[in-house]
Formats: C-alpha cells, sequence, structure tokens
C-alpha cells in the first residue's frame, strides 16, 4: 500500500471516530469507559504496512514506536494524516486528535491550540505522563508540518 493509499483509506475511519467515539467520550464521565474506547479506536483504523514504517515517518519522543504520514494538498491547502503505533491507546489519543484535524486548511490549522485539543474530553488527568508526552510528541510534529507547508 503506497503512502497515498493510506490516506484515502483512512479518511472514513477518522470520520466515524469525529461521528460517533468523539462525542462518546465527551458526554462520558466514567474514565474506564473512556478508556475503553481509545483502546478500540486503533482498530477502526488501517496499520501502516511494513514498508511505511519508515524511520523518517517516527515519532521522536514516543516510549513505543509510532509514525505519523502527512499529506498536503497544494490545491485545497488541505492537510491529512495517518497514524499507528505500537502503542493502542497513543493510537487511540491521536486519532481523536487526527478526527478533529483532517481535512482543514492550513490557515484554520494554522489559528488551533493543538495542546488544548483534546482537554475538553476529560482524558489528560487519566493518563500516564509518558503517555502524555507520546501524545504531545504527534501534536508538536503535526503542528511543524503545517509550518513547513506554509
Amino acid at each position: 500500500m503506497t503512502a497515498h493509499e493510506l490516506i484515502l483509506q483512512s479518511k472514513a475511519p477518522y470520520l466515524a471516530i469525529a461521528t460517533h467515539e468523539l462525542p462518546a467520550i465527551a458526554a462520558s464521565s466514567d474514565w474506564q469507559n473512556k478508556y475503553r474506547i481509545l483502546m478500540n479506536l486503533g482498530k477502526q483504523l488501517p496499520a501502516f504496512s511494513s514498508d511505511l514504517q519508515r524511520d523518517e515517518l517516527l515519532i521522536a519522543g514516543c516510549d513505543s514506536k509510532a509514525w505519523l504520514l502527512h499529506q498536503f494538498d497544494g490545491i485545497t491547502q488541505t492537510h491529512y494524516w495517518a497514524f499507528d503505533s505500537e502503542a493502542r491507546v497513543v493510537k487511540g489519543l491521536v486519532a481523536l486528535a487526527i478526527c478533529q484535524l483532517n481535512g482543514l486548511p492550513n490557515n484554520e490549522l494554522a489559528q488551533l491550540d493543538f495542546t488544548s485539543l483534546l482537554k475538553p474530553l476529560g482524558l489528560y488527568q487519566n493518563i500516564s505522563p509518558s503517555r502524555q508526552n507520546g501524545l504531545q510528541a504527534v501534536l508538536d510534529k503535526m503542528a511543524s508540518q503545517i509550518k513547513a507547508a506554509n
């Protein structure tokens, strides 16, 4: 599978996550329910094939291996990402971020505060510092990709 094919194949699952799981997590006050949803999110997303698990896609700062694929459409000025990780919780957390960001144009993304993207979901107080660091590393990488496209 090529990078472009993976991005295309990922669009529908990220849209489904934005439509169903994102509101479910936001509405739930039960951490165990939120955790169960996070663990299941990664199953909805296509895994990276071994040829896409390249070193240049690895995220520095994650305890487990994690790969971020970025595609910028120069015509529409929109960004798309796909993500895979050996850690299911991190994969779920990043999926919640990507489902809110995929398809947005440069000018909107440049104005977003990525660090507060998931705070309304009430997740940070229950995830470990290493998972928080991994999530932040991915969000920082995404922000740098947006800046590079400007």
